[in-house]
């Protein structure tokens, strides 16, 4: 049955991933509808390629231009405008599949939106579990919707995951020690500055920082990368996806990105996942719903790779893996409060007001002034988010 799909993120390299993939299988996939931000001239050549039914900005202006292109290239593709528009297209009745590739906290409302619909989910958001992970799961377990990692790393585990646990994408229940599992481990590039003097990473450029080793990435990511902030990200989101406890999860600095990550069973057993660095890997395994279907990706030449090293992260090097990890050990809203700070803070050095090694600082002040309370639903998150961010600007303001 031809899957009928919303890709929300669509100009991204998530988008760019996952739209390859449908040229490549055109006779099981059918793209309902795009999103993206401010490149709306890349969403029109998209809508004149993939004629979806809707295309959603966020922003009016743009919106005028995207429709004024669209009118003139003959193309009958709606535009809708806002989160509105993204939990619309999100939940529509014909949608089978959500792409949730939109970056940070904005791509919230609209995984909830599908989660509640009961929709196959294809998580690339990791924000979405960062910020109202208990909430978010919750959402998927009482409609029946299904959630398959896009991140690498995730994909990585729930691939060599027990079939039995994992269940095509349903929300895991059942503890990890019941199948014999004694721990998840992430990998990590390490980015750019793993091996970089600690005293010059103030003197870090943005140029630098979103020169991912490994990876084709946008800026924000790129960065988070670079400062392990995404790995810390990551391990909270492990902790949702997979109903794993806070001491079950670990990550290892891994340079060659070979292997993607690794569960540690109680026999001794270790089980890796293994690839060349490309997301059209994951993305195709989630797509393919339990098939799988040719991505494009060019095999793995163990000849090429010749070595594989490991490495402990340094978190006197990497500070915000060090406060995403205390994050993950409070629980709570410390998620929340910190993967907001972060983005004001990235947005800032990405604007060179800040150093690069200002960003941990940053987030550790905000979560300095966080209250103890625990929000209950995606409102309150919410309004938790816009303190985190508030007061990231005013410590911006100091720095």
């Amino acid at each position: 049955m031809k899957q009928i799909i919303s890709i929300l993120g669509a100009t991204g390299s998530i988008g760019d991933s996952t739209l390859d993939l449908v040229r490549r299988h055109p006779n099981q996939y059918e793209v309902f509808a795009l999103s993206g931000n401010t490149q709306w001239q890349k969403l029109l050549q998209l809508c004149i390629e993939f004629q979806p039914r809707y295309v959603v900005v966020m922003d009016g202006d743009v919106a005028l231009q995207l429709e004024q292109g669209l009118q003139a290239a003959s193309v009958t593709t709606e535009v809708l405008v806002g989160q509105e528009g993204l939990c619309a297209v999100a939940a529509a009745t014909e949608v089978t599949v959500v792409m949730a590739a939109i970056v940070g906290a904005a791509g919230l409302l609209s995984a909830m939106a599908a989660a509640k619909a009961g929709k196959t989910i294809l998580l690339a958001n990791k924000e979405t579990l960062v910020v109202a992970g208990a909430l978010f799961m919750d959402t998927v377990r009482e409609n029946g919707a299904r959630v398959l990692p896009v991140d690498s790393e995730h994909n990585a585990v729930y691939q060599v995951l027990p079939e039995a646990l994992t269940q095509q994408g349903q929300a895991i229940t059942q503890s990890l020690e019941d199948f014999g599992i004694q721990g998840i481990i992430l990998t990590a590039s390490g980015g750019p500055f793993w091996q970089r003097d600690i005293a010059s990473m103030s003197n870090i450029t943005p140029q630098e920082a979103v020169k991912h080793p490994n990876w084709s990435m946008g800026q924000k990511i790129s960065v988070d990368s670079a400062s392990m902030m995404n790995k810390g990200l990551e391990l909270i989101e492990a902790r949702w996806l997979f109903n794993a406890k806070p001491h079950q999860l670990s990550a290892v600095i891994h340079p060659q990105s070979v292997i993607h990550s690794m569960v540690r069973y109680q026999d001794g057993s270790v089980l890796a996942q293994l690839g060349t660095p490309d997301m059209r890997t994951p993305i195709a395994q989630c797509m393919g719903l339990g098939q799988r279907i040719e991505s494009g990706v060019k095999p793995l030449d163990f000849m090429t790779v010749g070595q594989l090293t490991f490495a402990e992260p340094d978190l006197n090097r990497f500070p915000c893996l060090r406060l995403a990890m205390a994050a993950l050990s409070s629980g709570g809203d410390a998620p929340c409060v910190l993967n907001a700070a972060n983005e004001i803070a990235v947005a800032a050095f990405l604007q060179q007001k800040i150093s690069f090694t200002d960003i941990a600082q940053v987030v550790e002040r905000v979560l300095e002034q966080m209250d103890i309370s625990i929000s209950g639903d995606v409102d309150a998150l919410l309004m938790k988010d816009a303190w985190a961010r508030r007061v990231a600007q005013e410590i911006l303001s100091t720095v």
